[in-house]
């Protein structure tokens, strides 16, 4: 059974737009990357948290500036059924996963990537939206990563789970649905946005 957790402008087309904006960003920023531009992402917000949501064979290890501590690895594939030689997202990554967010301290910027900065890492930043923004509606911050990013697409798994574990009564797997089709892409352009709501 799982257990209850709840908490105590567009798109920049190019990499280059993503870290023009970063010296001038206010702390607390959460950018959202495909693993082709952690290190590009990570020099540009001069970010000290990271997640890594890919499968173990590409798992990344920790790079240079960032502390072991600050960098959580969840080796998990983008599906959302259990199959024979992958690994599903279950409750345990979910969890660690919000226990990591709450965990951040917002003085800096954390940066969340999979390998196309489309579906497992989407679902991540939303996660950690509604956990960091207990009282803020589903609705918004889901609209706030639609209007972020053409390509997202938040793995479903993921987010029921953490509906689930954040005492979200389905509310987020709504909000995600209502955030209309993705469109295609084989790797999302970086994008950020504001941890803070309300």
């Amino acid at each position: 059974m799982s257990r209850d957790i709840r908490s105590p402008a567009s798109a920049p087309s190019r990499p280059a737009d993503l870290l023009a904006r970063s010296s001038v960003e206010s702390s607390g920023a959460l950018h959202v990357c495909p693993l082709s531009l952690v290190r590009e992402t990570l020099d540009g917000s001069g970010a000290r948290h990271l997640v890594t949501l890919i499968n173990r064979q590409t798992m990344l290890d920790t790079p240079a500036g960032i502390e072991a501590a600050n960098h959580l690895r969840l080796a998990v594939n983008d599906i959302v059924a259990p199959q024979d030689g992958l690994v599903h997202p279950c409750e345990s990554h979910v969890e660690e996963l919000i226990r990591f967010a709450r965990g951040w301290n917002r003085r800096g910027s954390l940066v969340v990537h999979c390998w196309a900065g489309i579906s497992r890492s989407t679902a991540a930043a939303f996660i950690t939206l509604c956990a960091l923004n207990p009282d803020a509606p589903e609705r918004l911050l889901a609209r706030r990563i639609r209007e972020a990013s053409v390509t997202a697409s938040p793995n479903r798994l993921l987010v029921r789970l953490a509906d689930d574990l954040l005492g979200r009564s389905g509310r987020m797997l709504s909000a995600v649905d209502e955030m209309g089709p993705a469109e295609p892409a084989g790797e999302a352009a970086p994008f950020l946005l504001a941890s803070s709501f309300g």
